[in-house]
């Protein structure tokens, strides 16, 4: 029969378990990761790895889950230190530090690998759903700073405009590496431009 643990020592395990994860989607990605290995590296019985999480799959979602609140929340704080209402400007240049700061993490690699599309096929499609809703709730946050009125279709259009975007940065090298960022600033310029124009969309 598992072992009964306290709060304390549940949160302590899931901890551990999201960081030895983020370090194998480091060092060797996913598919190489097994529960097995995650298990040895925590020091708990294989068992116990069950009691938080019914995959690995859901681990590794639950460690990108961490990290997108974090960025989110990091994003929310810039912006409430400016103050409101945001300049189109400021506006582009936050969501272009957001991107960059992703491209730099762990996330990076394990996008181009194709191991993010991986996950996502292997979670079921309510999780995959509702990550969705989460982001459409982050761009209802991140408007409420903009001088706009944004009805929900219109956060759901522009909400999945951003995805579109930072998922060119899977294509610097096709893009060219020497240009990407400016492009990128320009492209993000033109999205968020238009949720300045009364009339977009």
């Amino acid at each position: 029969m598992p072992k009964a643990f306290s709060e304390h020592e549940r949160g302590i395990i899931q901890t551990r378990l999201k960081e030895e994860a983020q370090q194998c989607l480091l060092t060797q990605g996913m598919r190489k990761t097994t529960v097995d290995e995650l298990v040895r590296r925590v020091n708990i019985p294989k068992g116990t790895f069950y009691l938080f999480y019914p995959s690995k799959e859901m681990l590794f979602f639950d460690v990108l889950m961490s990290f997108h609140d974090q960025i989110q929340a990091d994003l929310l704080g810039c912006m409430q230190a400016m103050g409101t209402p945001l300049t189109q400007q400021n506006a582009t240049e936050l969501i272009f530090r957001l991107f960059k700061k992703v491209d730099g993490s762990f996330l990076a690699s394990f996008m181009t690998s194709g191991e993010l599309g991986l996950l996502m096929r292997k979670l079921p499609s309510e999780i995959a759903l509702e990550h969705a809703k989460t982001d459409d709730f982050s761009m209802e946050r991140f408007l409420s700073f903009l001088p706009i009125e944004a009805d929900g279709n219109r956060i759901r259009i522009f909400s999945a405009a951003l995805r579109a975007l930072f998922l060119t940065t899977l294509h610097k090298h096709e893009i060219g590496e020497d240009v990407f960022d400016d492009a990128l600033r320009v492209m993000l310029a033109g999205v968020i431009g238009q949720l300045f124009e009364k009339r977009a969309i």
